[in-house]
């Protein structure tokens, strides 16, 4: 398709122009600032010139589709959609001022970590947008926008189709070739639900390497060599120093020629990149999926996995306030049976028993017609399915076959006969015996959180240079430390950099280490003095003094 000039803004009664911020085959992205309420917005206006019935239907297509999930944190605000004057379809659309990463992953050199938290952020939007029946089909680094608090957005789903619905030959005329599965290239073309995963994976292999994943930098990059590519060589894997194995690992899963050796979901993908971020000592980034139906079957959830406490799965749901009040239902219920986690499920998607998976130690409960809801991160005292139950706990332990009476009855007797015996020897004692009264104290006989102290910082602070600063590319460094006594794996170390110049405003400047012993930073370039404190932050967010401050020796970490 040959470029062409971008049109004239178009004149919007309540906007006032800016500035041209793109323009594309068929439509050009204007910057305004609208006038009630005030706020600058960009504006999506369809080129004139586009006279294919296709092309606008698949413009209107776009803008339902985006107002249908644009309350998702990781998917661009849709304002409105309305016809300019000159009889041209536009869409008003949230204004993401920060470069997007289409402009930045060949220029910059993107950290594992922001890699890693981009990937798991629009998993989440294309998990929600999955379950909206939603395919993108157009996934790449430059329809990720970054909004003005630094959040990843997925936009443009200008080439989105209903899962499952029909596929056009004609439809492969937006793709974006070097992200896209081998299954686009057949004949006849063909998408589903994984193939938004390979070019999910494709874009987080893009940011970390800095080209696209079968690009070869010094060898013939055409069309048809990236096709051939793509259909049938092995994916090379990430060279990085600081790139795990576990990653690399992920991304061949994620990238796999057949769809079924794949895996199953954008929620899958997005867990597998948290546990890469707990590998690494990094902070689990939160994943949020909207589920609009439901899910047929509730997944059982022991609060065991970290994991599954960083995925918040809400399910849209209408309020009824003349209802009768419920129980608070488990917040993980919502995870239906296509995405439970592989270990828990057998090779038919069936659940595997206890023994399967892993032995895990219960608390036997007493059957109650009425109790509260455990808290997150417990361990459930009874399970239910749906059709014919098992239970855990005692109950499991019991003889097949047999079925005892109820307990409930002797337990209270006992414990009604145990107060009245310890109160009345109780009140015989003291009868006969003077027995001085104890003072009162608020301590507490068991601490349930670790308050940090002046002398909880970490120790033996040491620093490693992983890669030297050469150009443009920073220095990355490891930092590590002895962990202070009484920290648990629920508390985290912030490494921070301090005494920044302003001109590194934008900088990284800070990395949690969740219960681990050394995080991975990068250096701001050409920065003379990198000093940096560690910080201890209970799992309760009480925050403790920093260590002072470490500074490294510049001349080690330039390349020579």
């Amino acid at each position: 398709m040959t470029s062409r000039p971008p049109a004239r803004p178009p004149s919007l009664e309540g906007y006032e122009f800016e500035k041209l911020l793109g323009s594309g085959g068929f439509a050009d992205v204007f910057l305004y600032r609208q006038q009630r309420p005030q706020r600058r917005v960009a504006i999506k206006v369809l080129s004139a010139s586009v006279l294919d019935e296709s092309v606008r239907r698949q413009f209107d297509a776009e803008a339902n589709v985006m107002a249908t999930m644009s309350t998702h944190p990781s998917i661009v605000t849709i304002h409105q959609a309305d016809v300019t004057p000159e009889h041209t379809a536009c869409i008003v659309m949230e204004y993401c001022p920060r470069p997007n990463y289409g402009a930045r992953f060949r220029r910059e050199r993107i950290s594992v970590a922001e890699a890693l938290r981009v990937g798991v952020q629009i998993a989440g939007a294309v998990e929600t947008a999955h379950r909206a029946g939603i395919l993108h089909r157009d996934i790449k680094p430059a329809n990720i926008l970054v909004t003005e608090y630094n959040r990843p957005a997925l936009t443009d789903f200008g080439i989105s189709v209903a899962a499952g619905g029909s596929f056009e030959p004609d439809d492969s005329q937006g793709l974006s070739i070097p992200w896209s599965a081998p299954e686009a290239f057949a004949d006849p073309p063909r998408a589903e639900v994984r193939s938004d995963v390979f070019a999910l994976a494709a874009t987080v292999y893009s940011l970390i390497a800095g080209r696209t994943p079968f690009e070869r930098p010094a060898g013939s990059n055409s069309a048809s060599d990236l096709i051939a590519r793509i259909s049938s060589e092995p994916l090379a894997p990430l060279s990085r120093p600081d790139v795990p194995e576990a990653l690399n690992r992920a991304l061949s899963v994620a990238m796999a020629k057949a769809p079924e050796g794949r895996y199953e979901s954008a929620l899958a993908f997005g867990r597998a990149l948290q546990q890469v971020e707990m590998a690494m000592s990094l902070p689990i980034t939160q994943m949020d999926v909207l589920d609009e139906h439901g899910p047929a079957h509730p997944a059982e959830h022991t609060g065991e996995n970290d994991i599954e406490a960083h995925t918040n799965i809400r399910r849209v749901s209408t309020v009824d306030p003349d209802a009768p009040s419920r129980p608070v239902l488990d917040p993980y219920a919502g995870v239906a049976d296509s995405v439970t986690d592989r270990r828990r499920v057998d090779d038919r998607g069936r659940p595997r028993s206890e023994e399967d998976t892993a032995t895990r130690l219960r608390p036997a409960a007493a059957p109650s017609t009425s109790r509260p809801p455990a808290p997150i991160g417990s361990v459930a005292a009874e399970q239910r399915s749906v059709g014919g139950a098992h239970a855990t706990g005692s109950a499991a332990s019991a003889e097949p076959g047999r079925r005892r009476g109820p307990v409930w009855p002797f337990v209270v007797l006992a414990c009604v006969l145990v107060v009245g015996l310890g109160v009345g020897t109780m009140a015989f004692v003291r009868s006969t015996f003077v027995v001085p009264e104890e003072p009162t104290t608020t301590a507490a006989t068991t601490q349930d959180t670790w308050e940090v102290q002046a002398e909880d910082l970490p120790t033996n602070v040491q620093t490693t240079v992983l890669e030297k600063e050469h150009g443009t590319s920073p220095a990355t460094v490891q930092i590590s430390w002895d962990t202070p006594h009484g920290m648990s794996s629920n508390d985290d170390i912030a490494a921070e950099w301090v005494d920044l110049p302003e001109e590194y405003g934008d900088a990284e400047t800070q990395t949690r280490a969740r219960g681990g012993s050394s995080v991975t930073l990068p250096v701001p370039l050409q920065w003379d003095e990198p000093c940096f404190t560690l910080t201890v932050v209970s799992k309760d967010g009480d925050v403790g003094p920093a260590t002072k401050k470490t500074c490294m020796d510049v001349e080690e970490l330039r390349s020579s």
